[in-house]
């Protein structure tokens, strides 16, 4: 069997399952209550380190399960930030190893999607990626049953992208996961103010002002806002904050969000 195996556990987030769920169930006790009533098909979720980022990611994978008990396969699509890729690379594991054991990867899926959009390829090398691996504790969380798929980008349009993601969007079961930060290494000022580019342009579903929006996964993004536009998914702002409120240095700070992409519940 072939396993994806940990890179940043550790380091990103714990090595120790049980504080892993600790986390998490922190994260959930402090979380307000929202009010989205709508069923989430994709996520917009950070990646940063659990002690940063990982509140905000936990309210994203919260909502989606207290609103589907469907969801069978989880598809996590991250910028690539070690190796370079033209196209994307989607994992031909087996199987994802996390802390808290193995989630089984939709082996037959990925190869399906692989054959037939011609940017995907297989570098297992790109499989050491950090934006798409603290997804998987949470996954492993909230879905247990549910299988994944990894799918890291490097070079390539948000419309060669969005053509994969108006696919999944029709897959029954199926939750999007788009990974990303916002902006890097500004004052907390400036952050906040490019930032709230971000947020208002994914609010309005506006590809235009996603143009000026500072993110390390902004091709996911707009391929994601792209899409929901074609299928007319809601978004609905869940959290956003700075690397700011953990380190309190206001100098040098990452930005994080988190949408939900819904569908009017009936």
């Amino acid at each position: 069997m072939q396993i994806r195996q940990s890179a940043v556990a550790g380091t990103f987030y714990p090595s120790d399952c049980a504080e892993i769920q600790h986390y998490i169930a922190h994260f959930t006790e402090t979380m307000p209550n929202t009010t989205c009533h709508d069923i989430p098909q994709a996520l917009i979720v950070p990646h940063a380190g659990y002690i940063y980022s990982g509140f905000t990611a936990n309210m994203a994978y919260h909502l989606a399960a207290s609103k589907r008990n469907d969801i069978s396969r989880v598809v996590v699509i991250g910028p690539s930030h070690r190796t370079y890729l033209e196209g994307a690379s989607i994992a031909l594991y087996n199987a994802f190893q996390t802390p808290c054991g193995t989630i089984t990867i939709d082996l037959d899926f990925s190869l399906e999607l692989k054959k037939r959009f011609d940017f995907l390829q297989f570098v297992p090398e790109a499989h050491s990626e950090h934006s798409t691996e603290v997804q998987m504790p949470f996954i492993q969380h909230y879905f247990p049953q549910a299988s994944v798929i990894e799918l890291v980008y490097g070079k390539m349009s948000s419309e060669k992208l969005s053509s994969l993601i108006d696919v999944l969007l029709k897959e029954e079961g199926t939750l999007v996961v788009i990974s990303t930060d916002l902006s890097h290494f500004f004052t907390q000022r400036e952050a906040m103010m490019l930032d709230n580019v971000c947020i208002k342009a994914i609010d309005a579903r506006n590809l235009n002002a996603l143009d000026e929006c500072e993110a390390c996964g902004i091709t996911g993004v707009k391929a994601l806002v792209q899409s929901a536009l074609t299928h007319n998914l809601q978004p609905h702002f869940l959290d956003y904050r700075t690397s700011y409120e953990r380190s309190h240095d206001a100098s040098n700070v990452v930005g994080y969000t988190a949408f939900a992409l819904t569908r009017e519940s009936v």
